[in-house]
């Protein structure tokens, strides 16, 4: 007999939101796990004695957490899945009756938070990490992306405009073709620079682009990531028109205080090509930090025809002609070591007119942190260096990845660069908790647990009787070959 369900609401209802939520459920696991609570000792003076109670910090936070973990981009989203969701209303500790913060009030709380506070959050989250093994956090590797900012490109300006607004509100209002003109100039213009160019409804944005694609206002995201466990140990914002390099000492110094904090000493750092600069060699070998970063294309470790000898500072070509060191240069702040040749030596060389053409003399330009650049290089064409450029991008990238396209930091919806520097690192936090989540600490001893112990004494005599006949025949390439792939599958029967 076919059945039919009538649905009337109770007057009254014996519920209990915790029978509910099961036991698994990602919520209830967190909410089991991470501890909050030091929020709001670190929050009292935000706040005065008296007036209406404000939302509670660790509520806030957790909040702020179900938006990332969900990709939710609007305030407004998550305060109503989390009013719709049983597991969402136990983590934050609200039962079904009760009504949630208003949205605005966690775009005003944010806004009122300093960054400390977000950067604790996030260390906490990182040591829970730690706690669990998952953290090696020696050797990081380093990589940026761009964040969306919150400004369009239709809405900026030119910086003397943006320097005397009121005039320039004046004339809007006065002549409205004036309007019209600097619209279609602004337009017309191709490729802006940030000196030129501003964003009145966000002056932090940037105009940055990556490739050949147009420019945007972008925000860059620093991230630090452990290359055994991908955790994210470092997270910072910073402005787009900046060069990674220049990004590099902040980043590290968070990651190495965040570490040192539970006793792990930053060791090597690996970070592509964009992190290479004189600056940035120096500060990680003052630090005793070891780094596989690759010389950026202007630098060169040897130069064609001539061969440089440190003691004494100067270049001798092919020819035996001495090119001394004479001065330094600037440019841009790029200071440059300039070596040249004697016209009389060059007089009759040769080689003169492929080596210095019409001009009377060879000049050489070497930037003065050369000592640098080459050790980086030696270090980065080493065997190991090429196998840390590869365990650099199957590190990173896989993480900024899931940052950008489920974690929901490709775009910033608020304004400024302290907000930005937030966003960044709750998303880090969101990463971070999936995947304190996900691991199992238990997973190796659960890979041994299914053989016996006969099984895994037999195991362990039979690798090393195996291991016994390869040192005996090691001689043998032969031997070699047929042996390796034996003893290769009994440990793998075990690891």
């Amino acid at each position: 007999m076919q059945g039919s369900k009538n649905y009337q609401e109770k007057l009254f209802l014996n519920f209990q939101l915790s029978d509910r939520v099961p036991k698994d459920n990602f919520y209830r696991r967190l909410k089991e796990l991470l501890d909050l609570s030091f929020v709001r000792k670190q929050t009292i003076a935000y706040y005065g004695k008296e007036g209406q109670k404000s939302i509670d910090p660790e509520v806030f936070f957790k909040l702020m957490l179900i938006g990332y973990v969900e990709n939710l981009n609007s305030d407004r989203k998550i305060v109503e899945n989390a009013s719709m969701r049983m597991d969402m209303l136990y983590f934050i500790g609200y039962d079904v009756d009760e009504v949630l913060p208003w949205h605005s009030t966690i775009s005003r709380t944010r806004k009122l938070y300093g960054e400390e506070l977000f950067l604790a959050v996030f260390r906490k989250v990182l040591s829970l990490c730690i706690d669990k093994g998952m953290v090696n956090g020696r050797r990081q590797a380093v990589d940026s992306a761009y964040v969306k900012a919150n400004a369009s490109m239709d809405s900026i300006i030119r910086n003397e405009i943006m320097d005397d607004s009121k005039n320039f509100m004046n004339e809007l209002s006065d002549n409205e073709e004036v309007e019209t003109h600097n619209s279609k100039a602004k337009h017309s213009k191709t490729g802006k620079v940030n000196k030129d160019w501003t964003s009145p409804s966000d002056p932090d944005a940037r105009l940055s682009k990556k490739g050949s694609k147009q420019s945007e206002l972008n925000y860059t995201a620093q991230v630090s990531v452990d290359t055994d466990s991908h955790v994210i140990c470092g997270a910072m914002a910073d402005f787009a028109d900046k060069r990674d390099a220049q990004s590099l000492s902040k980043i590290v110094d968070q990651t190495s205080e965040s570490l040192s904090k539970r006793g792990i000493p930053l060791q090597e750092v690996l970070a592509d090509t964009n992190y290479s600069s004189g600056d940035a060699l120096r500060y990680l070998e003052g630090k005793n930090i070891g780094a596989y970063i690759p010389s950026f294309g202007p630098y060169k470790p040897t130069r064609e025809g001539f061969t440089y000898y440190p003691v004494g500072d100067y270049y001798m070509c092919s020819q035996g002609k001495m090119l001394p060191f004479k001065k330094i240069s600037s440019r841009k702040d790029n200071f440059r070591k300039v070596y040249w040749s004697s016209k009389a030596e060059c007089k009759n060389c040769p080689c003169k007119t492929t080596c210095i053409g019409v001009a009377g003399f060879k000049t050489l330009e070497d930037t003065t942190d050369k000592q640098y650049y080459d050790r980086m290089h030696e270090r980065t064409t080493s065997i190991k260096g090429k196998q840390m450029k590869t365990l650099r991008s199957a590190t990173i990238e896989p993480v900024l990845a899931t940052l950008l396209c489920f974690v929901g930091m490709r775009k910033v919806y608020t304004k400024g660069i302290e907000l930005a520097n937030k966003h960044v690192l709750m998303a880090a936090t969101a990463y971070n908790i999936k995947k304190l989540l996900r691991f199992n600490n238990a997973n190796s001893i659960a890979a041994i647990a299914k053989f016996t112990a006969t099984e895994l004494i037999n195991v362990f005599i039979q690798s090393h009787i195996l291991l016994l006949r390869l040192l005996k025949q090691f001689s043998s390439t032969k031997s070699r070959v047929s042996i390796l792939p034996d003893y290769c599958c009994f440990e793998s029967q075990i690891f």
